[in-house]
């Protein structure tokens, strides 16, 4: 007899068939969610990221050095900018091709990945969604190949959380504005040829405007030692009356509206990063475990040990999962910034819990860079800390489910 459920599903006579495999590595088979194209970029990501970036990076983190060929390399590869279109000089890619990419970049290192998305979401995106046609003919396509380098200024040294309290401000003048103030703990901003500065103006509306190298009384001095992110070059911006035509103000927007925009972008890719960084730490745990032996047995025939990597898979399976159907709404137009913090939340505090067990997996030998595992560590405590903290994306949760503000005791 057919029920009505089966004649609905056209479900097929029942069969015996053997066991279905498991991929230990790729649990709900991500791999076969994605397009032929999304396939390709991602291992062409991977091939430049294991065969390039990896050999350079403990170097370049022990001493604090960022290699500015990369850029070059990156925007030869289509990586910079990759979501827009070609007439710009982007690959003009689905934001899951996107996403991919920054999971192969930081598996490699956070710093690698955070000079990407800056390049790619925070200066490249404001001046595509809301500069000009010239901004747009100018600047995209030089940032595209990395012949230019970008920077994005919005946190100041006593506004982080609070972007609207902002006390940098541009002033009205003949045929443009004069800008002052501070940014702080901004990525790329020593070797950047562009900057995206948000400032207010005299009556109190946050516009974005264009700097360039160069532009008087502008200048951005590196932050010295950094525990996190040494990979990649930090800095400050400081705005000392530079002068800013007005052809090089943002037309297309006014408020927070904009920085925001750019940020949920950058979120995006953290989302996906993030997990990148957690599987190589889960794969360097659970490989060291195979390895290393303690009482006459390998340590990962221990209980601890395979729950501990049991918990390193179902998060990282779940959480990609997550980033991959994130991406689909964001292509198809549905992707709200809300759910782009619930993924970066998960994803990064997942990520930091993941790095921190498999240093602690590793022993004494967790904390010598040879085994990569205490560098993600690092990496991920600012991760978890930038473009919104852990606890700034459950206030955007909280509102969006109650409906109630509490950034604020207003």
């Amino acid at each position: 007899m057919t029920t009505p459920v089966a004649a609905a599903a056209g479900a097929p006579a029942s069969k015996t068939s053997s066991r279905p495999d498991f991929a230990w590595d790729d649990p709900l088979l991500l791999d076969d969610q994605l397009s032929e194209d999304e396939r390709m970029v991602r291992d062409a990501a991977r091939d430049y990221c294991q065969e390039q970036l990896l050999p350079r990076v403990r170097e370049a983190f022990r001493n604090e050095v960022f290699h500015r060929e990369i850029m070059n390399e990156m925007g030869a590869l289509g990586f910079l900018g990759s979501t827009i279109g070609e007439e710009y000089g982007g690959a003009g890619v689905n934001h899951v091709c996107y996403g991919l990419i920054a999971r192969e970049v930081e598996r490699v290192d956070s710093g690698y990945r955070s000079a990407m998305s800056v390049q790619s979401s925070l200066v490249m995106h404001p001046i595509h969604a809301y500069g000009s046609e010239e901004q747009r003919r100018k600047y995209l396509p030089k940032l595209a190949s990395g012949e230019w380098v970008g920077c994005f200024g919005l946190t100041e040294p006593d506004h982080g959380s609070d972007p609207g309290g902002m006390k940098t401000r541009a002033v009205k003048v003949d045929g443009g504005y004069t800008l002052n103030g501070a940014k702080m703990w901004i990525t790329n901003s020593p070797i950047a040829d562009v900057f995206v500065v948000w400032a207010k103006t005299e009556d109190g509306v946050i516009r974005g405007f264009v700097l360039e190298k160069g532009m008087k009384g502008l200048s951005a001095p590196k932050i010295e030692g950094k525990f996190s992110l040494r990979a990649s070059i930090t800095g400050e911006i400081v705005m000392d009356g530079v002068f800013v035509p007005d052809e090089n103000l943002l037309p297309n927007v006014k408020g927070l509206s904009g920085p925001f925009g750019c940020l949920n972008k950058a979120r995006y890719g953290i989302s996906w990063g993030a997990l990148g960084a957690a599987e190589a730490c889960w794969h360097a745990a659970r490989q060291y475990t195979l390895d290393r032996k303690q009482f006459g047995r390998p340590l990962a025939a221990n209980q601890l040990i395979q729950k501990k990597l049991a918990d390193m898979q179902t998060e990282i399976t779940i959480g990609l999962q997550a980033c991959l159907r994130l991406g689909r709404l964001i292509d198809e137009g549905r992707g709200a910034p809300e759910a782009i913090s619930l993924c970066k939340r998960n994803s990064c505090g997942k990520a930091l819990d993941i790095a921190r067990t498999a240093r602690d997996m590793h022993g004494g030998n967790g904390v010598s860079d040879e085994y990569n595992v205490i560098r993600h560590v690092m990496n991920l405590e600012a991760v978890n800390t930038y473009e919104g903290t852990h606890d700034v994306h459950a206030l955007i949760l909280g509102r969006a489910q109650t409906g109630l503000q509490a950034f604020t005791g207003a």
